[in-house]
């Protein structure tokens, strides 16, 4: 009996360090990879920092260009309301456009279009029935009967 126990404490230590070495390994590996991607997080950022400042270094030099003819308070509105407009316009080609679908979620049910200045369309051609000799009506056999020939369902 005495061996058993010894042999079930070998095999608690062996899954002990197997365990640790795992664990071990996972947060390496964890480690190196979430390093990575603080630093491309880290580029990605400053490249938005920089590119906030490009844009702010030009609506300045906007406005300065457009002071030089106008009164610095006029160069100063006509530089917001412009940068507020392509700001608007931004957004709305952001959203999905309400006349065709969305392509990033399900369908939304869309309100009616005004159809009193769209053109008529014509509804597509129906196309004639045929023959089926399945159908009990019809003798598949008879030849009066052309497959070809589109038949009134009258007789």
């Amino acid at each position: 009996m005495n061996r058993l126990e010894h042999l079930d404490h070998l095999e608690k230590s062996l899954v002990d360090e197997l365990t640790l070495a795992a664990r071990e390994a996972v947060r390496d590996e964890l480690r190196e990879q979430t390093r990575k991607q603080r630093r491309t997080a880290a580029l990605y950022a400053g490249a938005g920092a920089f590119g906030l400042y490009a844009g702010a270094a030009l609506a300045l030099a906007f406005g300065l260009a457009l002071a030089l003819g106008l009164p610095d308070w006029a160069a100063a509105l006509i530089t917001a309301v412009v940068l507020a407009a392509v700001a608007y316009f931004l957004r709305e080609a952001a959203r999905p456009a309400k006349g065709r679908p969305s392509t990033d979620g399900p369908a939304v049910d869309r309100p009616a279009m005004d159809t009193k200045d769209a053109p008529s369309v014509p509804p597509p051609p129906v196309s004639p029935p045929t023959v089926d000799a399945d159908d009990p009506g019809v003798d598949a056999t008879d030849p009066s009967v052309d497959p070809e020939m589109p038949h009134r369902w009258g007789r």
